[in-house]
């Protein structure tokens, strides 16, 4: 009796390459996500140059949107989780990928030519990582610890961000994470447009480097703005 043998692959490796390709539109759809979270986020960061009362009156409303089909913060939480999700999905594929690559290149380059793309990604390694850390220390200042860094109250959301910004240091941090960035979303932007397959011609590729660049002027610029302006005693 015949004994069955399984058909091999056409392509060696095919699986692999299906795998790294999921993960790459993984990382770009969740990417997308973060991006449209970053924009919203930074138009309510903006609403400190309009005074106290307007930005806690925006601060309120985004806790009251829902109600009463959802209790109080109901789709501020439903958002978190999502985000919540959404980061973890985007860090363990970024991780993923980066070791496929590390175990791809057996053999190490006797001359290391730090070309622009090997920098780029570099970047976009380290770069990410800061901005995960940068993002805990956030979310314990603004969110889920509310530390006030100047001792003071931290139940009002106008003046805790000026007491944070009101310190050098603190805004020095924030910028440098704002500088951060807008390296990775503009590299970022880039690489997602090339998974998604929006650069097959040379006029995709101009406008997808376009788009990332100038998304990631505006919001490094936008998010700096106030912190700036409360350093510099115009937000009080």
């Amino acid at each position: 009796m015949a004994t069955h043998i399984p058909p091999k692959p056409l392509v060696k490796g095919a699986h692999s390459t299906r795998s790294t390709i999921a993960l790459k539109m993984l990382m770009a759809v969740s990417g997308i996500i973060f991006i449209g979270f970053v924009l919203v986020h930074m138009y309510g960061n903006l609403k400190a140059f309009a005074g106290h009362d307007a930005f806690n009156e925006y601060a309120e409303h985004l806790r009251e949107i829902g109600e009463p089909m959802l209790p109080h913060s109901g789709l501020l939480w439903i958002l978190r989780v999502g985000l919540i999700v959404a980061l973890v999905v985007h860090v363990y594929s970024a991780v993923v990928l980066w070791r496929r690559a590390g175990r791809a290149r057996t053999v190490k380059y006797v001359v290391k030519k730090h070309t622009g793309a090997t920098f780029a990604s570099r970047m976009m390694r380290w770069g990410g990582v800061t901005i995960l850390v940068f993002v805990v220390w956030h979310l314990l200042n603004f969110t889920i610890g509310k530390v006030n860094p100047q001792g003071g109250e931290t139940n009002d959301p106008y003046n805790l961000l000026v007491d944070t910004f009101d310190l050098w240091w603190m805004t020095l941090i924030y910028l440098v994470a704002m500088a951060m960035l807008g390296a990775h979303l503009h590299h970022g932007i880039w690489s997602a447009a090339q998974t998604l397959g929006l650069t097959n011609n040379a006029r995709a590729r101009s406008n997808a480097k376009v788009l990332g660049l100038g998304l990631a002027l505006i919001i490094t610029v936008g998010f700096s703005l106030v912190p700036i302006f409360v350093l510099a005693g115009v937000i009080d």
